[in-house]
């Protein structure tokens, strides 16, 4: 679902990048912790049936990514998070494949509550009617929507992305995996059925009325107040103790 909103490709174009996706997948998920040496080129060979030329290539994108450095005589060991490539496309899809991660998520949340109202802000002073026109059918898409739990959320992840894209900045669109992440993975956690939500859907229609309206003051702050709603639950449920 990540990569489809993102609009990339999930399919691997090769073999190396498999084997990158499953090794990053278990360090993102804590099977790997910061610190640890993981397998020899040759163990990691035999388990994934591959050449040592096909790990040594997936090691170097994992390297590139932050996860992972090689050292001679040493081994290859896995970054301290801080090092990680956090935005990072496959980083950011890997967390969600993984066991949630409540401080992340609510590092997550704080990020949100900074950009997001901004972006509906500049909705309203800089998105184009078509583009404002889309707000609306994804708005309306989640007040439809009773098939699936995952068409409703992606209704609420095309109605996020719709905003930043309205926005008409560059900087704002390049952080739009970041929201998908926060977005989904927090749905996973504060909603069995999101779709019985209706007090979250009625701020999202708020908050798309006040964008067509341009109503930029209100458009801010009625984002804040969805995005307060959204926090509130994710709070509860951070602070719930993990059975």
């Amino acid at each position: 679902m990540y990569y489809d909103l993102k609009e990339t490709d999930s399919l691997a174009h090769s073999t190396a990048v498999q084997v990158s996706r499953e090794i990053g997948r278990r360090i993102v998920s804590g099977n790997y912790k910061p610190g640890d040496l993981i397998e020899d080129e040759m163990s990691l060979s035999e388990r994934f049936s591959v050449s040592r030329s096909v790990v040594r290539d997936a090691v170097k994108i994992l390297v590139g990514k932050g996860l992972l450095e090689v050292r001679r005589g040493i081994g290859t060991r896995v970054q301290e998070r801080t090092k990680w490539g956090l935005l990072d496309n496959d980083v950011l899809a890997w967390h969600l494949s993984s066991p949630p991660d409540r401080e992340f998520l609510r590092q997550l949340m704080e990020v949100r509550l900074i950009i997001e109202p901004k972006a509906a802000r500049w909705a309203c002073e800089h998105g184009r009617d078509k583009q404002l026109a889309e707000i609306e059918i994804a708005q309306t898409r989640m007040e439809e929507e009773q098939s699936s739990i995952e068409d409703f959320v992606i209704a609420d992840a095309l109605f996020h992305r719709a905003i930043f894209r309205a926005s008409n900045n560059e900087i704002m669109r390049a952080m739009e995996g970041l929201i998908f992440s926060a977005l989904l993975s927090s749905i996973r956690l504060t909603n069995k059925d999101p779709r019985k939500n209706k007090e979250s859907i009625l701020f999202h229609r708020k908050v798309a009325d006040a964008i067509i309206q341009r109503d930029a003051d209100k458009a801010e702050a009625r984002m804040e107040s969805l995005l307060g709603d959204a926090g509130h639950r994710l709070k509860k449920q951070i602070n719930t103790p993990k059975k």
